[in-house]
């Protein structure tokens, strides 16, 4: 059966991004720091379309995290451009280029109107302004009997957390502090919505963490 997953790297004091995120630091100052655990993998470098790489413990989870995915949902900070109206002039297409990583739909939250956005790879990014509900259902249709991901960031994140919907969840628990910026679990209160823990993965610079819905 098909299933709402979620996936995301957070540091020990719990924030999924850094400060003042911004076009220049879209995760935020420090947020990069994140995310260093999965650069040198062979499994994360193939899909950018490089060579070489490690392999490790972490590699397993690389490859799950792409694997049996169908549509894609994400916030406007994560495609990026900014806030407020779509620039006519000089549109933004995201942050990866020509040929995204996807490789299947993505529907963005965003309060503006815009027309879909096909590009290199089979993605395609779908504007959805009626709210969540409407973007997981459109990704669900989309996904027919595959996944939808659910991508970040953290607010969106939250939303369908709360909500319930969300039946598996791999957090990526990095042995940092960041101090500030964004935390995942802020609106949750005590309640991880009936999803509990089944596996651990102790991996270099990154504990693994799988809960699903019982």
């Amino acid at each position: 059966m098909a299933k709402v997953r979620f996936r995301i790297s957070m540091s020990l004091d719990g924030f999924v991004a850094g400060p003042s995120q911004s076009l220049k630091d879209p995760i935020g100052i420090g947020g990069l720091r994140l995310h260093q655990w999965v650069f040198p993998l062979a499994a994360w470098r193939s899909m950018q379309g490089l060579e070489g790489g490690e392999v490790n413990e972490s590699t397993i989870v690389v490859a799950e995290a792409v694997s049996g995915v169908g549509a894609t949902v994400m916030g406007r900070n994560m495609f990026g451009g900014g806030s407020g109206p779509w620039s006519a002039e000089k549109p933004w297409n995201g942050w990866w280029g020509p040929d995204p990583p996807y490789h299947h739909p993505v529907f963005v939250l965003t309060h503006h109107a815009r027309a879909p956005l096909a590009l290199e790879g089979g993605t395609t990014f779908h504007f959805v302004t009626e709210g969540p509900e409407a973007a997981l259902d459109a990704a669900r249709r989309a996904a027919g009997e595959r996944d939808v991901m659910v991508a970040g960031g953290a607010k969106v994140a939250q939303q369908y957390l709360a909500r319930g919907v969300v039946d598996q969840m791999d957090i990526s628990l990095v042995p940092i502090l960041l101090g500030a910026g964004e935390r995942l679990f802020d609106t949750l209160g005590d309640d991880l919505r009936g999803l509990a823990l089944v596996r651990t993965i102790a991996a270099p610079d990154v504990t693994h963490l799988k809960f699903v819905r019982r």
